[in-house]
């Protein structure tokens, strides 16, 4: 099959951080754009979604806290009410 070069305009970080998620997985640049086309011409469709994923900051300040929860500790009971919050506040 003939190639054709298509070039596109896209931030220097985009270029950036799509270059190395594709070098970690083993793959082009090419391929990665070449296997969007393609999907594109087989299901028609655009999809645009990323999965959630935490900071590495954020997952170490969350660590603890999920200890906690997993023990029971630190944590306060549920309230119905602004009074009751309150009443427990004040008693601590």
């Amino acid at each position: 099959m003939a190639k054709a070069i298509i070039n596109i305009k896209t931030d220097k970080e985009v270029k950036a951080n799509v270059q190395r998620l594709a070098e970690d997985l083993g793959i082009s640049l090419s391929d990665v754009i070449n296997a969007s086309l393609r999907n594109f011409i087989r299901t028609r469709e655009v999809r645009i979604s990323s999965v959630p994923q935490m900071t590495p900051e954020l997952e170490k300040l969350l660590g603890p806290i999920e200890k906690d929860i997993k023990r029971g500790k630190n944590l306060s009971p549920s309230f119905y009410s602004s009074e009751e919050m309150g009443n427990y506040l004040r008693s601590l």
